[in-house]
């Protein structure tokens, strides 16, 4: 077969799938997954809008939220709303939006009082999201509704209600109608990759033994710098039960299983801790970094 007839043959034959491609893509199979059930469906369908559709049937009182409060919230975010450590603050900042740094909570950011309920029925409490009953997530809504002085002390928050509740930052917000664009390229006069050099890489702790004594080294661009991204938001004010840094007597017991069993830990995840502390982007050096920087804390007293 001569290399023109070939050139011929294979032109027709790419022709001949092309056409058909549309036709293949409708009713191919690819083997993979099972269709969706109602009951899966229902499952991710729980999003609010601000005019209330989507809220489930229930209701929940001032009074009564603010027990759940106490028990399920304050621990992170104040008896008050007003933030412990690193925890968003729920309640005040009215008037400051228009400041250098401004104070962005429920009561003087947010647009809707759906958001809120929704926020706390999708994410919280923090270490067991959707735990929560629907009444539950009136109760505490309500609450901090309260807080930030947008309903009264004797108020039962509802479905037929809810959207009612205007919101003091309910104009501060617009429809941004720009149009999509995407970044250019860099076609020319572009940076060379050889030109670009690495200034600093997070030092790994390390564990040297001598004889029957362990020193720990680590270094501060390392475990401190991850135990910050990873782990200080629960072990800096001993949310559901995390040992606080630093804390000899919550740290004895622990110390004890020694430092593989902690890196391990730490690395799977245990109790209501997440594997990594739910940043699984990190290495497992990373994480043991931050347990040793945490080992370190103790040791160190």
């Amino acid at each position: 077969m001569s290399r023109l007839v070939k050139t011929v043959y294979v032109a027709f034959f790419l022709m001949a799938i092309l056409a058909a491609m549309p036709a293949l893509a409708e009713s191919a199979q690819y083997g993979i997954g099972t269709p969706a059930t109602t009951e899966e469906i229902a499952g991710w369908d729980i999003d609010i809008r601000p005019d209330g559709k989507g809220l489930p049937p229930g209701s929940g009182s001032v009074e009564d939220g603010e027990m759940l409060y106490e028990e399920q919230c304050a621990s992170c975010h104040g008896s008050f709303g007003e933030g412990v450590g690193r925890y968003p603050v729920l309640a005040g900042g009215e008037g400051t939006l228009t400041n250098e740094r401004p104070e962005k909570t429920v009561g003087s950011y947010w647009p809707y009082a759906s958001t809120l309920w929704d926020y706390i029925h999708r994410a919280m409490p923090f270490p067991q999201p959707q735990s929560l009953s629907d009444e539950e997530v009136y109760a505490i809504t309500a609450y901090v509704l309260y807080l930030n002085d947008l309903v009264e002390d004797d108020f039962v928050l509802a479905a037929d209600n809810l959207a009612s509740i205007e919101m003091p930052n309910q104009d501060g917000f617009f429809f941004d109608d720009r149009p999509d664009t995407n970044n250019t390229a860099c076609m020319k006069d572009c940076k060379d990759p050889a030109s670009i050099k690495i200034t600093s890489e997070p030092a790994i702790a390390t564990l040297q033994e001598d004889e029957s004594v362990v020193v720990i080294e680590v270094s501060t661009e390392g475990g401190q710098l991850i135990y910050q991204q990873a782990c200080q938001m629960c072990h800096e004010a001993g949310v559901a039960g995390s040992p606080i840094i630093g804390d000899s007597a919550a740290w004895a017991a622990r110390m004890e299983q020694g430092r593989d069993k902690l890196v391990s830990n730490a690395i799977d995840g245990i109790g209501v801790m997440p594997p990594k502390g739910g940043q699984s982007q990190l290495s497992d050096e990373e994480v043991a970094s931050a347990v040793d920087f945490l080992i370190q804390q103790v040791t160190e007293e």
